[in-house]
């Protein structure tokens, strides 16, 4: 019985100069190996580094705080926002005169509005935007409640129109002898 060497157990006869299947095999595993090693790395430079997106919303957050406000002009809004800011705190002490059963008096100035009980005691004040101000042109007195009547009276004794203006906004409201109301005009 002859042996036949290790080295060639399992392996069919080849033709000499022909790659046995083995090493075919074994050639073919190795490149498959490689190709996975490099899209391993491809992968892996593929994406943003953590580094990358902070200093991304860095960036953005620093265009947002300083150069937006510069690029939008918020003018119209704080405008806007402080002509109903007025209407509201001008109802708010009407009712309050008539609750109290006190005269207040509303001051309105170019730099902003103030309210003071009739006696003189400051309650509040609502100043024009820092920006903006001046912010209205007209001024005037109103006084809620007047001789404890329930009747609103101005300095003018007729209506007063008050107008919060600056730039390209303007915006006129209207004060209701008698009644008190205000109300924005078109």
């Amino acid at each position: 019985m002859t042996r036949i060497p290790r080295s060639d157990a399992g392996v069919a006869c080849r033709e000499p100069g022909s790659p046995d299947q083995y090493s075919a095999l074994s050639h073919r595993g190795r490149s498959r190996g490689l190709q996975n090693l490099s899209t391993g790395l491809s992968n892996l430079s593929t994406g943003f580094t953590l580094i990358e997106l902070v200093l991304v919303i860095v960036i953005t957050a620093a265009l947002a705080v300083f150069a937006l406000p510069k690029v939008v002009d918020t003018t119209l809004w704080r405008l806007r926002s402080f002509g109903d800011d007025f209407q509201s705190r001008h109802q708010a002490m009407l009712r309050l005169a008539l609750q109290q059963r006190r005269p207040i008096v509303e001051t309105i100035a170019s730099a902003g509005v103030s309210w003071a009980y009739g006696s003189g005691a400051a309650i509040a004040t609502l100043p024009c935007p820092a920006a903006e101000s001046p912010c209205i042109s007209g001024s005037g007195t109103v006084t809620f409640n007047n001789a404890n009547s329930g009747a609103t009276t101005t300095n003018t004794g007729t209506a007063l129109t008050v107008t919060v203006a600056k730039g390209s906004y303007s915006q006129a409201y209207r004060i209701e002898t008698d009644t008190g109301l205000i109300y924005p005009t078109p």
